[in-house]
């Protein structure tokens, strides 16, 4: 005899899974983490000011 599955719960599954995989998808394209975040505005910050500090001030 064939073993009965129940249909809404396989539809259920691949619904999780084509979410997880859209999900991990869009994490590798836009995710970073906090540090990582915070990490490049402190560096950008610090280019800024040093690019403002070599700036001669003309009168």
């Amino acid at each position: 005899m064939a073993e009965i599955i129940n249909l809404r719960s396989k539809k259920k599954q691949a619904a999780r899974a084509a979410a997880r995989k859209s999900g991990d998808a869009n994490a590798v394209k836009f995710g970073r983490t906090k540090v990582e975040r915070k990490l490049e505005e402190a560096q950008a910050e610090k280019a800024a000011r040093d690019l403002d500090s070599l700036k001669r001030e003309t009168e």
